[in-house]
C-alpha cells in the first residue's frame, strides 16, 4: 500500500503544480479556457492502482475532461462574475441521471422534497438567523455541518424521514461536496424580504426554491444563473452536453455499486480549476507580485514536505493530512512574519462581518464563506507551527514541515520593494487579506480533490461527505455556536 500512498502524493503535487505554474505564466493576461489545459493534462495522468476503484477515478477524470470539452465548445473565456459557478453545473445532471436510472432513489427524493414543504418553522428560523448574522461568519454551503450551513438544515430535515439511510446520505452529500446548484440556504428569503415581501411570504419563497433544487436541479441551476445575470455561456447547453458525456460513466459507477453520495460528489469537486482557480479573477489577483509569491511559496512547502514524506505515509489518509497541515502551517508562518497572530485576524474579520451585515443587508449569501475558510486555515496553522507543548512544532505525523520555499523566496523576504521601504510591515499581510477572499489554492482544493478521489476509490461504498467531524470553527472564539452543530447526528 505504501506505493499507492506515494502515488497519491505525487498526483496531488502534479495537480497543484499544473495550476500554480499556469497562473504564474498567465497572470495579468486575458484568460482563455484553454489556459487550463495543463491542469486537465495532470488529471489525465491520474490512475488507480491495486485495490483502487477504476470507476471512481473515471468519475473524476471523465468529469474534468467533459467540463473542459463542453466549456471550450461554448465559449473562449469566462468573465470573473461567472467563474465561481463553473463547479455547480455537474451535480444537477448527475442527480438527474440517478433519478432516471433508479426510481426508488427518485421516490426518496420526492419524499424529501415533500418534507421540505412541511419544515416551514425550521426553514424560516434558519433563514432569519442567516440573514441577521445570528451564527456569525458562516460557510453557507459548508462541506461539514456548521450552524447556518445548508448541510446542517438538510441533515435535520432528513433525520426523521422514512427513506433508506443511503438515500438520506446521498441527498446530504449532493449539497455539500456535491455542490448541487449554486444555492445556499436563506438566499431566496433574503432576496424576497429585501424586495419588500413579508417574512411569512419570504419563507414560502425560500421553501419553493429549496424544493426546486432537489426536484428539478438542472432547471433550478439554470434559473439561478438567469437571476444572477450569467452571460459567459449557455448554461443549459452546458448541462445538456455534460450529461451526454457523463451518462455512461455514471451508469458504470452505479453498476459497480459505488455509493450514490460519492457518485454525486466526485465529478464536481475536481472541475473548479478549469475557469475558476485558473481564471480571469485569479489572473487579475496575482498581478500583484507578493500575492503570487505567497501562492508559489506555500505550494513549494506542500511539494517539499510531501516529497520528504514519501515512503513514510501511515495510511491512505496521511497524504491529505500532511498536505493540508503543511499549507496551513506555511500560510500562518507568512502571517507571523508581519507580526500578526491568528486571533488578531479572527477578531478583525468577525467584527467586520457583523458590521457588514448591518451595512449590506442584501449581501451575497456566500459573501463571508472564504473568510471563514481562511481563518480556519490559519487557526489550524497556528496550532501546527507553534512550539511544543503549545503546538506541534511544525511536525505532522512525524514529518517536519519544510519551509525552505518561504525562507528562500526573494519577494516574500523583501517586502520593502512593494511599499514605502522604511515602513513595509504590512505588505505580506495585505496580500494574505486578498487571499482571504480566495484561499482555494492555500487550502488547497486541487490537492484535496485529487487525494479524496484516491481515498474514495479505496472505500467506494462509504459516505465521505459532508465531513463527519468537528470542524473546530475558528469564529467560535467570538460567536460560540457549537450547540447548534449536528455533525454527531449526521444521517
Amino acid at each position: 500500500m505504501k506505493k499507492i500512498y506515494d502515488k497519491m502524493a505525487r498526483e496531488a503535487i502534479n495537480a497543484q503544480k499544473a495550476v500554480i505554474s499556469t497562473i504564474k505564466d498567465k497572470r495579468g493576461t486575458e484568460f482563455k479556457v484553454t489556459d487550463a489545459k495543463p491542469y486537465v493534462d495532470a488529471v489525465n495522468q491520474m490512475s488507480p492502482e491495486g485495490e483502487q476503484s477504476k470507476e471512481v477515478f473515471d468519475l473524476h477524470i471523465n468529469s474534468v475532461n467533459a467540463h473542459y470539452n463542453v466549456l471550450t465548445s461554448l465559449t473562449d473565456t469566462v468573465r470573473p462574475e461567472d467563474d465561481p459557478f463553473v463547479e455547480h453545473y455537474q451535480t444537477p445532471p448527475v442527480l438527474e441521471i440517478l433519478y432516471d436510472e433508479d426510481p426508488a432513489f427518485r421516490a426518496s427524493v420526492e419524499k424529501f422534497v415533500d418534507a421540505i414543504g412541511k419544515a416551514e418553522a425550521l426553514i424560516g428560523k434558519e433563514s432569519i438567523r442567516r440573514y441577521g448574522g445570528f451564527y456569525g461568519p458562516t460557510c453557507v454551503v459548508d462541506f461539514a455541518f456548521s450552524p447556518g450551513s445548508t448541510s446542517n438544515v438538510v441533515n435535520r430535515i432528513l433525520q426523521n424521514l422514512d427513506i433508506p439511510d443511503d438515500h438520506k446520505r446521498t441527498i446530504l452529500s449532493s449539497k455539500s461536496w456535491g455542490m448541487n446548484t449554486s444555492y445556499g440556504i436563506g438566499a431566496q428569503f433574503q432576496t424576497s424580504l429585501e424586495e419588500g415581501k413579508t417574512a411569512a411570504d419570504a419563507v414560502k419563497d425560500e421553501i419553493e426554491m429549496l424544493k426546486m433544487i432537489y426536484d428539478t436541479p438542472v432547471e433550478a441551476q439554470a434559473l439561478l444563473m438567469e437571476q444572477h445575470g450569467h452571460t459567459s455561456f449557455d448554461v443549459k447547453k452546458y448541462m445538456e452536453g455534460y450529461r451526454k458525456k457523463m451518462e455512461g460513466t455514471v451508469k458504470a459507477a452505479m453498476d459497480e455499486e459505488i455509493f450514490y453520495g460519492n457518485i454525486v460528489t466526485v465529478p464536481a469537486y475536481g472541475v473548479g480549476d478549469v475557469a475558476h482557480h485558473i481564471s480571469q479573477s485569479m489572473f487579475n489577483m496575482t498581478k500583484d507580485d507578493m500575492t503570487m509569491a505567497i501562492l508559489e511559496a506555500v505550494s513549494g512547502v506542500l511539494y517539499d514536505t510531501l516529497e520528504s514524506a514519501m515512503g513514510k505515509f501511515k495510511n491512505e489518509y496521511s497524504p491529505l493530512t500532511i498536505a493540508t497541515d503543511a499549507t496551513a502551517g506555511a500560510t500562518t508562518k507568512i502571517l507571523w512574519m508581519d507580526g500578526f497572530t491568528t486571533m488578531m485576524v479572527n477578531d478583525l474579520l468577525v467584527k467586520r462581518f457583523h458590521n457588514y451585515v448591518l451595512t449590506n443587508p442584501a449581501r451575497d449569501a456566500a459573501a463571508e464563506l472564504h473568510n471563514v475558510d481562511f481563518i480556519d486555515l490559519i487557526e489550524k496553522g497556528e496550532r501546527i507551527i507553534d512550539h511544543k507543548p503549545r503546538g506541534a512544532g511544525s511536525v505532522v505525523q512525524g514529518i517536519p514541515i519544510d519551509y525552505s520555499a518561504i525562507e528562500n523566496n526573494d519577494v516574500i523576504n523583501n517586502p520593502q520593494r512593494y511599499a514605502y521601504p522604511a515602513c513595509a510591515i504590512t505588505v505580506r499581510f495585505s496580500s494574505l487579506m486578498r487571499l482571504a477572499d480566495f484561499p482555494c489554492l492555500l487550502t488547497s482544493e486541487p490537492v484535496t480533490a485529487t487525494l479524496m478521489t484516491n481515498i474514495i476509490s479505496l472505500h467506494k461504498e462509504d459516505p465521505h461527505s459532508p465531513a463527519r467531524v468537528c470542524k473546530f470553527c475558528t469564529a467560535n472564539y467570538f460567536d460560540y455556536k457549537c450547540n447548534y452543530c449536528n455533525w454527531k447526528e449526521a444521517v
